[in-house]
């Protein structure tokens, strides 16, 4: 899966939950900015501690 792909697949999923980016951020410890660049697939800078 591509970044731009990946990053569709997290919009939907987020909307699916009636989630803002905003909302989903706080909710996984990240910014605002960074959802929205994964959702563009501008950034696609996942860690998994």
């Amino acid at each position: 899966m591509n970044q731009l792909t990946t990053g569709k697949f997290l919009a939907r999923k987020r909307k699916e939950k009636n989630l803002t980016q905003e909302q989903l951020a706080e909710k996984i410890g990240v910014s605002n900015k960074t959802i929205s660049k994964w959702e563009t697939g501008k950034c696609m800078r996942i860690m998994l501690l």
